[in-house]
């Protein structure tokens, strides 16, 4: 609300409500000395963050397909998003040079994965889950390496590690405390989740080739692909399945709910049963009551299930609406750049009659440029650049704005453009007169020889974008007018107090450097600390000798008089465990007194 457009992207909206949900899932220690880093609920508030991914994965889908864009329901959507995304990087360029085939089955799993895929997130069968949440990381790290969309696609990808559990991720950090035994013949609960694992993988194949007519032409060695169902059938399955997903999520929360009270059941001590009792009711209180909200946004991909929900949903959602917790989503809803990537080129000049370009950092200008990578980072007036292109400049009430400064040599506005004062041609003087023209932009194909094999971009001129002004121009103090932008008295900020100043400090160390050399500075400073403080917990030595635990009450206990030692004492003690009175089944060897201990 502050930023205005600038900060207005879907992404800043999944930013405010992960964080929201960050605060429910975030341990609770009020009692410091009994605090642990497990507790009974846990699940519960963890379920939100998985529901957060679906919800997420399951609209930016499904609007592709309701927005009735020509290049999603052709398939072809990908040879045309390559180059005509905010910011490409260069992986952009070459998946740009892929064949139409594989473009458009590119497109077919895109789908896939955000439409069929997310109800696996609710499998009962673990390994589904996991068959989930690495097909998310597949598609955001194939994202990532063909565009610059900050930090959408690592927070989505943190998002999927709802997915997970803690067997798994010890394995990946090789503390699995779970032992793998291979035993025949299966039981029938494993043969039967077995069975429905494999189902679930033949019935998702079935569904794509089916709905997406994938067939392989022998003659040509490609796999042809078409969309196999009309607009119409789409929205009657579409309204079919929503009201029947949120039962879906209904059920599996409410199941999380119970196992958690199970778990407070099972919390050893009055006190700390109480204890983990109360939580387990406030936490599961908060999480049903932020599903119920969620239900209101998630239902817009369907406005008729939308209206069949409970007035009360749509009252508890209109009362906390405007802090943005829950919000709807629904990423690249429509292709734009079909014709072309439109793009809006500065220039500058003294006299009007030589001009020059103002390259900006990020964005694409200059023809030999190559693109940049810059994620995490998001250059926000570099993407306010593109979609300003996509309209007249009135539809972008602060372009007029940003000329004027430009005009006026203000030197925060033209860090934005660049950092290094040697590429900014006007960094001596500020140019007498500006201007703005549109291009179509396009990328070059690898079969160019000559000067077009150097080249990452051709362009064609189309028209003039911006006018030319200057300084007291009627037509930009007009423009500036006409959207309240004109210049004001600025308030007076007092700077002797602390933070002012330490914001002051911080922005003057900052400025020789670019945003992304910032942040991966800060990111790298971070994974150093843990880093350290990780080898500064690990024993040195070896590992720490094993406690001598004592015979509980009322064990005999021998005090040197009988007659066997230690010794013997041991070794019966081993042909006990092996004939399984003293060693429970599946439990590593270095656990086993811990394991007769529980027995006990």
């Amino acid at each position: 609300q502050v930023g205005q457009v600038f900060l207005y992207f879907q992404w800043d909206s999944l930013l405010l409500e992960a964080g929201f949900l960050a605060v429910l899932v975030a341990p609770l220690r009020l009692l410091k000395w009994r605090s642990t880093a497990w507790r009974p609920h846990d699940s519960v508030t963890f379920w939100l963050v998985r529901w957060l991914l679906f919800r997420l994965m399951f609209a930016s889908g499904v609007v592709k397909l309701t927005s009735r864009c020509p290049t999603w329901w052709g398939l072809t959507a990908l040879t045309y998003h390559y180059e005509t995304q905010c910011i490409p990087t260069p992986g952009a360029w070459f998946a740009h040079q892929l064949p139409m085939w594989f473009q458009k089955l590119s497109v077919v799993a895109t789908f896939v994965i955000e439409i069929a895929v997310p109800l696996l997130f609710f499998a009962p069968i673990r390994r589904l889950r996991l068959f989930a949440f690495y097909c998310q990381v597949l598609l955001q790290v194939l994202i990532i390496l063909t565009g610059n969309y900050n930090f959408f696609n690592a927070l989505t990808i943190v998002l999927a590690f709802s997915l997970l559990d803690e067997e798994h991720v010890g394995r990946w950090l090789g503390r699995s405390k779970r032992k793998h035994a291979s035993s025949w013949p299966p039981s029938l609960l494993a043969f039967l989740s077995t069975l429905l694992e494999l189902a679930a993988y033949a019935l998702l194949l079935y569904w794509s080739a089916r709905h997406f007519g994938l067939e392989i032409d022998w003659e040509k060695r490609l796999l042809e692909s078409k969309v196999a169902f009309t607009y119409h059938e789409f929205t009657q399955w579409l309204r079919a399945v929503t009201l029947p997903l949120v039962g879906l999520g209904f059920l599996s929360l409410s199941w999380e709910i119970l196992c958690a009270m199970y778990r407070c059941a099972c919390v050893r001590g009055c006190f700390w049963k109480l204890w983990a009792t109360l939580q387990w009711a406030v936490f599961a209180t908060a999480a049903m009551g932020m599903f119920a909200i969620t239900l209101v946004p998630f239902t817009y991909i369907d406005y008729e299930s939308n209206s069949k929900l409970w007035p009360g949903i749509h009252q508890m959602f209109n009362a906390v609406e405007r802090f943005q917790v829950v919000n709807s989503y629904g990423l690249f809803r429509r292709m734009t750049g079909v014709g072309g990537r439109p793009e809006v080129v500065l220039e500058g000049s003294y006299d009007k009659q030589t001009w020059t370009e103002i390259e900006f950092m990020y964005k694409p200008g200059n023809v030999s440029a190559a693109p940049p990578v810059v994620a995490p980072h998001q250059p926000r007036l570099d993407w306010q650049m593109w979609f300003a292109a996509l309209a007249h400049h009135s539809s972008s009430p602060w372009f007029a704005s940003f000329v004027q400064r430009l005009l006026q040599g203000k030197k925060d506005v033209i860090r934005l453009v660049q950092v290094d004062e040697s590429k900014y041609p006007f960094s001596a003087q500020p140019p007498a007169y500006i201007r703005a023209q549109l291009y179509k932009y396009w990328f070059t194909d690898s079969s160019e020889t000559g000067e077009g094999a150097t080249r990452w971009w051709r362009r064609q001129h189309v028209q003039e974008f911006f006018p030319t002004v200057s300084l007291g121009d009627p037509a930009l103090e007009n423009l500036l007018a006409q959207h309240g932008l004109k210049d004001k008295t600025p308030l007076k900020r007092s700077t002797d107090t602390l933070l002012p100043w330490l914001l002051q400090s911080i922005r003057r160390l900052s400025h020789p450097f670019s945003g992304p050399v910032v942040l991966w500075s800060l990111y790298l400073v971070v994974a150093t600390a843990y880093l350290l403080r990780a080898l500064s917990r690990r024993p040195r030595g070896g590992a720490p000798p094993a406690r001598h635990k004592g015979p509980k009450r009322g064990d005999p206990v021998d005090r040197g008089g009988g007659e066997k030692n230690g010794q013997v004492r041991r070794k019966e003690a081993k042909e006990a465990e092996e004939k399984g009175d003293g060693r429970a089944r599946g439990v590593p060897d270095g656990e086993g007194p811990r394991s007769a201990k529980k027995k006990k």
